[in-house]
Formats: structure tokens, sequence, C-alpha cells
């Protein structure tokens, strides 16, 4: 597995050098400093990663992608800039957010220069099905904003159900993934409805298997590895997976009333102690809440697996297969 490792990391830095090449301007500086900032701030790659997977395993050429894949990630940054000020999150990735660093009108509008970016960068994609790239690419916007309003959404709502999350993971997380994948495709030019609609799917699950484990990790990760504080959803009242479940399956009344506080804590967010998150990571443990999580990531995960079989060549097979698993083996 150690050539499928290698094939990530040298991909990564491509990817990573095609995005400082993307920022060729240094002024204004109260601008473009915090672009380099975010840009720079290191991250799995892992939605262009897939791009570049999907485009080699249906047997194109990965460099043919890596405008497309590059721009797929400046697009992501955008979504995390403008997430963390809603948020009100105060590290990204172990570092500073750029709204804490600087200041909210700051984020706001380096969130919509990254987004300008990423479409001159795709626009750089020299194909014949450029117009269907661009296509995939709005498209996957508009989900992750919708994503993002049922997110918001959620905030005011004490009655969310586990198969609503799964609907906001969806567009929030999975249905960028989904993009990246599906651009793959079409640069591979594989553009049949088979593959196309088989990737797709493996994309998918494994989008919303990766904010599951996401949620997971913020409770059971390694801080240091994470990048994010650990127990941070909880700080900040978050609906999680977790958390619904959890709320779904509490039967004891001191339970449910320390699960309700976390959503209704409001101004009282610093009342929020280390204690009380391994109180409530204890209640997750006693209702086996940590457990299902566990076997709902692994369930989407096999149902992205066996949406490989349609793929021909047994190295793209294998490789994607890899990525997959890799996902759910992290531990951050």
């Amino acid at each position: 597995m150690d050539k499928f490792i290698n094939k990530y990391n040298t991909y990564k830095r491509e990817v990573e050098n095609i995005i400082r090449l993307s920022i060729d301007k240094d002024f204004p500086t109260c601008l473009y400093q915090p672009i380099k900032y975010i840009l720079d701030s290191g991250g799995k790659k892992l939605r262009p990663i897939l791009t570049l997977f999907v485009c080699e395993a249906l047997e194109g050429n990965y460099k043919n992608a890596l405008f497309a894949a590059s721009a797929i990630e400046i697009l992501h940054t955008f979504t995390l800039v403008h997430d963390d000020i809603m948020d009100n999150a105060d590290t990204r990735r172990g570092r500073e957010t750029v709204h804490k660093k600087w200041d909210r009108d700051t984020a706001i509008l380096v969130g919509d220069q990254l987004l300008a970016i990423a479409y001159k960068t795709l626009l750089k994609t020299q194909h014949k099905y450029l117009q269907d790239i661009l296509n995939c690419f709005t498209n996957g916007i508009i989900e992750v904003c919708e994503g993002q309003a049922l997110d918001k959404d959620f905030e005011a709502r004490n009655n969310i159900t586990t198969e609503e999350y799964l609907l906001m993971i969806e567009k929030k997380t999975a249905k960028l993934l989904e993009a990246s994948a599906e651009i793959g495709v079409i640069i591979a030019n594989v553009n049949t409805k088979k593959y196309k609609d088989s990737i797709k799917n493996f994309a998918l699950n494994l989008g919303i298997a990766f904010q599951l484990q996401d949620d997971l990790l913020d409770i059971i990760g390694d801080e240091k590895k994470f990048g994010k504080t650990i127990g941070g959803d909880i700080k900040q009242g978050k609906k999680t997976f977790l958390l619904i479940k959890a709320l779904e399956l509490a039967t004891q009344k001191q339970d449910r009333e320390k699960l309700l506080y976390i959503i209704n804590q409001d101004k009282k967010r610093k009342l929020i102690t280390d204690k009380f998150i391994s109180e409530i990571k204890e209640i997750y443990i006693k209702y086996k809440v940590i457990n299902i999580t566990e076997s709902l990531i692994k369930y989407y995960i096999t149902s992205a697996n066996s949406s490989l079989m349609s793929i021909k060549s047994k190295q793209g097979h294998n490789l994607l297969k890899w990525f997959s698993n890799m996902l759910l083996e992290r531990k951050y």
C-alpha cells in the first residue's frame, strides 16, 4: 500500500503548488495576506485527491484534472472560512481562524475572493466538456449552501431527527465530494451514465461517512492531530449525529438534562468545562452511541466500496478502495 500513500502525497504536493501559484497578487495586503494564510494552513486535500484518483482509476490522465482539482480545494477553503464565521470557531487545522486572527469583515471578503479564485483556476482546465465541469462545480456550491442553511435552521430546533441530520450532511459535506468525483469522471472522458452514477454513489456515501467520522473524532480524537479543540462541537452547542442519537436513546432524566444543556446553553457556553465534556462522552458510551456511529460509518464505507464493482481496471478499483479505507481508519 506504500505506492498508494506515495501517490497520494505526490498528488497532494502538485495540488498545493498550483494553489500557491493561483495567488499571483500581494496587494491589497489586507486581503491577500489572510488568503495566503488560510490556503497555507495544511489539510488532507481529500476532495482534490479524489478528483485525481477517480480520473486515474478510469484510465484518464490525472494531470488533465490538476487545475479542476485545485479549484475544488480552493472552493472548499472558501466554505470553511464562512463556516467558521457562522460557527464562531476559534481554530481551524490547529491555527486561529481568519475571522479570529483578523476580523469578521475580512473573513467574509476572503471567502468571496476565494470563490472567485476557485472559478479562475477551474477555467484553466482544457477540456471539451468544460461546460459540464462548470455545471457540476456550480451545483456543488449550491448543495453546500443548502446544507449550511439546514445546519443553521437546526440551531433553532430541538427536535432534529437522525434522518434530517443525515440529509443535511449529505448536502453540506457529501455533495462536494460527489462533485469532485464526477469532475474526475468527466475529465477521464468516461462521461457515461453507468460510470458517472456508480462513482457519484461511491463519493456520496464516502462523504457521509467522512462527516460522521468528523463528528466522532470531535469526542474521541487526538486534539493535536485533529486540528480542532476536542469537544468543540459540545462547546458550540452543535447538534451532531452523536448528540441527536443520544437524545433519542437516553432514558435517564439526568442524562437527558445534560444533553439538552448542550443545545440550550445560549450565553452560558463558557460554563462548558472539560469535566462536562467527559461526562457527555460517558453518556455516549453508556447508550452505545459511539458504537452506533462507528457501525454507521462502516455501513457507508461498505456502500461506497460496493459502487466500485463497475470499474474495469483492477488497479483503479484498488486505488479508490484504498482511499475509502484510509478515510475510515483515520484518527484525525
